[in-house]
């Protein structure tokens, strides 16, 4: 038991000296509603191209599960979406930023409400374009899934 204690204090000790890296922290923006799923989905869609993105995948993990034998599981969806333009941008300013692509965002049922989930781009850096780039993408992230919860 003392052994296993030694090593649970010592792995405390080790995380909390770990410094994290700027941009190693991916920020998200999180949105519940009762508006309907399907509703919130459809209008996803309808913003991201709207605000000039092309959706690049999308995974319908909950309606695959269903039709696996799981008649009652919940809806869950990704949808994975970029913009060539915004993509170069961000990339001639810094490569390591491809991490970030495709945007994506996440909605699912949980106890009646549907929520939705956008990684947003981080802002953490000491480069002033990028951080105003990342800054500017991330309001138009907000207002794609702002739009689809809008009841």
């Amino acid at each position: 038991m003392f052994k296993l204690s030694a090593l649970l204090t010592y792995a405390v000790i080790a995380c909390s000296c770990a410094s994290q890296s700027k941009g190693e922290f991916i920020p998200y923006y999180q949105v519940t509603t009762q508006k309907p799923y399907d509703d919130v989905l459809a209008e996803l869609e309808i913003a991201i191209a709207e605000n000039n993105f092309r959706v690049t995948g999308h995974s319908r993990v909950g309606k695959v599960i269903r039709e696996r034998g799981t008649a009652d599981f919940p809806d869950y969806d990704t949808l994975q979406f970029c913009n060539l333009t915004h993509a170069k941008t961000i990339l001639q300013m810094s490569p390591a930023t491809i991490r970030y692509m495709p945007c994506n965002v996440v909605l699912y049922q949980d106890h009646g409400s549907t929520i939705v989930n956008i990684h947003l781009i981080p802002t953490d850096t000491d480069d002033e374009a990028l951080k105003e780039f990342s800054v500017k993408m991330n309001e138009t992230l907000r207002k794609i899934v702002d739009f689809a919860v809008a009841e």
